[in-house]
């Protein structure tokens, strides 16, 4: 089983990273039914740099987030998928219904977002760019999501 890393550790390890001329890229989400989408956003987001930290809510945050039957997998197993895909390099877990705690330890060069979102609405974003990163939206895949998915097998 693959270990979640702390939000601080992985902090440290960015900036070690930042010093050495790395880009730091970030991106978040639930994660739990692994699908395409997941991996294409994950892809574009680690092209965008030379390290890719990814966030994922706790269960407890899911299941506040998108309800009591969620996650499908709890968060230990979802880290482990992500850390077995090779375009991840970290993955760290929050316990907030936002990354932003998670995006002010590790401080990345470039957070990304999928283009659902609107650039003033991305958590943490004017905190990135007032350290001199920047916001990415990245185009999603269509017709992948883990409720659609769900809503296929009857479970949602």
């Amino acid at each position: 089983m693959v270990s979640i890393q702390s939000r601080d550790s992985i902090g440290q390890e960015a900036r070690r990273l930042q010093g050495l001329g790395k880009r730091v890229v970030f991106t978040n989400g639930c994660f739990d039914i692994i699908h395409p989408g997941h991996v294409d956003l994950l892809r574009r987001a680690r092209q965008l740099g030379d390290v890719l930290v990814v966030a994922i809510n706790s269960d407890s945050s899911v299941q506040r987030l998108k309800g009591p039957s969620r996650p499908v997998f709890p968060e230990d197993e979802r880290a482990e998928i992500l850390r077995a895909l090779d375009v991840v390099d970290y993955v760290c877990t929050f316990d907030e219904d936002t990354p932003l705690e998670a995006i002010l330890a590790i401080r990345p060069d470039v957070l990304v977002k999928g283009a659902d979102y609107r650039k003033d609405e991305v958590v943490g974003g004017s905190f990135v760019e007032s350290c001199g990163g920047r916001v990415h939206l990245a185009t999603l895949r269509e017709g992948f999501s883990t409720t659609r998915i769900l809503q296929r097998l009857g479970a949602a």
